[in-house]
């Protein structure tokens, strides 16, 4: 198919919204990809083949769920924007492997809809265009869920994905980094300018791949309370960990004691800020204060 007739084509994607009269919605945070090579890269980096399914989440006008669903197999998009419905199933009526839900994907029972709608027993893999403002709810709320995917593939605000790849002890390491790369790997794949969006953004984006561990062999005694530790850990980056985690357990005398002694147990130095300790070391730490009776 020529690439003048892709919905991501500039001219077609205005033609799209002139004929609706569609305005973005900001408190959506919509903005319209027109640009093909991203759309083929973004695939390619979710190496999308014949046999995968696909979940994608705010599809908008359709321009990334048509080159998905060019690879895939089949691709259930979750779009809450009733008002794009009319659209897509214009934009994307020659496609019949296709299932667009009209649901917020935060609230969705996803394993249910995924049971209706794919095929079992393939590949799933999740590739999205996230909206900004709701980017890091969408990510937690997808790799707390029960459903596995080999893959995802997000393009989002380019300071949020350097987050989310960032090593110990850069700027950029926080909760998330660790909230992510407990369950991911987290690997910069590209940086998309704003220019290449309608309208365009304030910022530049970046397309990240999270791409599933196999199981660990080191998890914490238990996952709510390491991902506490972990907060509190960064509730105050000028901080030291032992004064954070004096705001978290409190500083009389026994406790002091207890936390000094949960640290000793992890050889891990109080004066050390967060940033520093991998993931592994803040799993250490949450048994350590476990064993200590702090947890």
């Amino acid at each position: 198919m020529s690439k003048d007739l892709d919905i991501a084509n500039p001219a077609r994607t205005q033609a799209i919204m002139n004929a609706y009269g569609l305005r973005v919605k900001k408190s959506l945070g919509q903005n319209f990809l027109t640009d093909q090579n991203v759309l083929h890269n973004i695939v390619a980096t979710a190496d999308i083949g014949q046999n995968d399914n696909v979940i994608e989440i705010g599809p908008g006008i359709g321009a990334l769920t048509e080159y998905l669903a060019r690879a895939g197999h089949h691709v259930l998009a979750f779009e809450i924007d009733d008002r794009l419905l009319p659209i897509l199933e214009e934009t994307l009526f020659d496609y019949d492997n296709i299932d667009i839900i009209n649901q917020d994907i935060l609230k969705v029972d996803l394993p249910e809809m995924i049971a209706t709608h794919l095929e079992p027993d393939r590949p799933l893999k999740l590739v999205a265009n996230l909206p900004y403002y709701i980017t890091t709810p969408i990510l937690m709320n997808v790799l707390a869920g029960s459903v596995k995917f080999e893959n995802i593939v997000v393009m989002m605000q380019k300071e949020v994905a350097d987050r989310l790849a960032a090593e110990p002890g850069t700027k950029a390491y926080g909760a998330l980094t660790i909230a992510v790369q407990y369950r991911m790997a987290a690997e910069l794949a590209m940086i998309v300018p704003r220019t290449v969006f309608v309208p365009a953004p304030n910022v530049d984006s970046a397309i990240v791949k999270l791409t599933a561990l196999p199981p660990r062999t080191h998890v914490p005694f238990d996952e709510a309370a390491f991902f506490k530790v972990v907060k509190a850990g960064f509730a105050h980056r000028r901080k030291n960990l032992w004064n954070n985690l004096q705001s978290l357990f409190g500083k009389l005398p026994e406790t002091k004691t207890a936390i000094q002694a949960a640290l000793d147990q992890a050889e891990i130095d109080p004066k050390i800020r967060a940033e520093r300790l991998t993931v592994d070391e803040f799993i250490t730490l949450t048994d350590a204060l476990h064993a200590s009776e702090l947890l």
